[in-house]
Formats: structure tokens, C-alpha cells, sequence
């Protein structure tokens, strides 16, 4: 699935080598060696390109739900550039998701139609007028597009409707946790706790792991939520992935833990590609710096 996802992505949607290597969390010489050999396999095998069946379409959907989502992704968080947001692509991913409901009106589909719904009704808030990063807790939520939220909870409403609920579906809950808050400290975080926990349990992963440990540590239990951090640390993919560390800098942060937080906002500038986070990174570092 992951060599299929990879070539899709790659010769399919467009995107480049690094950003596909950055959203399966990937090193890009070992992404492109993989997409080599999957079309290496295509040649030698005689895989002819055909349309699948109707029969083969349930088979065929989780893949190409995952490469829409990671083309939206792409655009709504940039692996490089000096912008968040890249526009052309989430329209994309937003315009795929929007077909695909009409084919095939399937919960999951109606699942990741909320997710990415709710999730760009954020854009316009995500940057200040000086390209600089804002954070979810710091964003003017009047610049949140309340049109987008509630077309976003009525396909959530749609999915939720259907069942077994999928990880898209519980995803998009959680983004309406958020969208619902009219101020940050208003999140229902025990919610989202419960969200993730399902998540974790029928999807386990790292990087739903490490959001968890957040979610957890953001409902009143920072030291439980580090040291959950700290459980899937050597995870290869979660330590070359920098919001892992930079997670785990502001939970320090927020802690007192000066010292082991420079290390790990440190270790997060080592990874960061994208030009606004990596100025929010380093400005959060500096302020860190004992007085002189």
C-alpha cells in the first residue's frame, strides 16, 4: 500500500520527491529507491493500467482516500516554503473528495470531507500578516470560516450516521472539538482524549500516539502526556519527525523544564523544512535563554 500511495503521489498528483517523502515520513533517497522499484515491478510484472471494477472499489478505497488526504495535507501544512498554506492543493484534495462523495457516498469519504473541511476553515487565521506562524491556541478565531465549520459538521453528521465509524470519521471529530471552541481555553480536551483513544486502539500508529500524549497532557496531565512522549521516542519514524520534538519542547516548556526543552526545540530545528515554523521554533528557543 505504501509503494502505491508513494507512486501515486509522486507521478499521479505531482508532488515532489520531498514532499512525499515528508508526508509518509520518509528519507527522500529512500522514497525515491522505493518508487524506482515499484515501477521497476509495474515493467517486469506487465501490471496493466486498467479502471477497477465495481467489485474492486471497496478494496481500491483506503488508498485513495490517503492519497487525497495527503495531497490536502501537503497544502494545508507546507513541508517547505515560506507560506503555511498552499491553496492549490487543498482546493484539490477538497475538489477529489467532493467527486469521490458523489461516486461512491461511503461513510469514510463523508469522513474525510468533514476532516478536511473543518481543518482549512482555519487557514486565514494560521499566518499574521508578517508570514508568522499562529499557533492553534493563539489564532483569532473570527478569522475562523464559520461557513466552512458548519458544512464541515454536516458531513461529519453524514458519516457519523453510518457505521463502523472510521479513522477519518473520528479525526473529523476531533477537529469539530476544536472548531466548536470559541476560545481556546473552552476545548473540550477530555473529549479529545476519548476521540484518540479510540483512534489508538483501532489504528494504532506513532504519530496518533504522539498526538494523544498531547491531547492527554493538554486535559491537566502534562507529566503523564511527556513521559507517553518519551514511550515511543525511539520510534524511527517519530524521531525524524519534528513536531515530535517540538511537541515535546512546549510540554517542557510549559513545565519549567527549561534546559530539556532547548534540546529538544534544538533537535526540532534540525528537521524543520517549513520557513514560518522554523522562525516560531527559534523564537520560542531564544525566549528560553536565561536573561543576561
Amino acid at each position: 500500500m505504501e509503494a502505491r500511495i508513494a507512486l501515486t503521489l509522486r507521478e499521479m498528483c505531482g508532488l515532489t520527491t520531498e514532499q512525499v517523502a515528508s508526508a509518509l515520513l520518509m528519507k527522500p533517497t529512500t522514497l525515491a529507491q522505493r518508487i524506482v522499484r515499484a515501477k521497476r515491478k509495474i515493467r517486469d510484472a506487465h501490471i496493466p493500467y486498467a479502471v477497477p471494477t465495481q467489485e474492486e472499489l471497496p478494496e481500491r478505497l483506503p488508498d485513495v482516500l490517503q492519497v487525497i488526504y495527503l495531497v490536502f495535507n501537503e497544502g494545508y501544512s507546507r513541508s517547505t516554503g515560506a507560506s503555511v498554506v498552499d491553496i492549490s492543493l487543498t482546493k484539490e484534495a477538497m475538489r477529489l473528495g467532493n467527486e469521490l462523495a458523489r461516486l461512491l457516498p461511503q461513510g469514510e469519504v463523508f469522513g474525510l470531507m468533514a476532516l478536511m473541511l473543518l481543518n482549512d476553515a482555519r487557514r486565514d487565521a494560521r499566518q499574521d500578516s508578517d508570514g508568522e506562524l499562529v499557533t492553534l491556541d493563539a489564532q483569532d478565531r473570527r478569522l475562523w470560516r464559520q461557513e466552512d465549520i458548519q458544512t464541515g459538521i454536516a458531513w461529519l453528521e453524514q458519516a457519523l450516521a453510518l457505521t463502523p465509524t472510521g479513522y477519518y470519521t473520528l479525526q473529523a471529530s476531533i477537529a469539530a472539538v476544536h472548531a466548536q471552541a470559541s476560545r481556546a481555553e473552552l476545548t473540550d480536551w477530555g473529549r479529545i482524549v476519548r476521540l484518540y483513544d479510540a483512534l489508538c486502539r483501532r489504528f494504532p500508529s506513532p504519530i496518533l500516539a504522539l498526538n494523544r500524549a498531547v491531547a492527554i497532557a493538554m486535559n491537566g496531565a502534562p507529566d503523564t502526556g511527556l513521559k507517553l512522549l518519551d514511550d515511543i521516542a525511539q520510534h524511527p519514524q517519530i524521531n525524524r519527525y519534528y513536531l515530535f520534538h517540538a511537541a515535546k519542547a512546549d510540554l517542557l516548556r510549559r513545565q519549567g523544564q527549561h534546559e530539556a526543552a532547548r534540546s529538544a526545540y534544538q533537535q526540532a530545528l534540525l528537521l524543520v523544512t517549513l520557513d514560518p515554523e522554523k522562525r516560531f521554533l527559534l523564537k520560542r528557543l531564544n525566549e528560553l535563554e536565561p536573561a543576561p
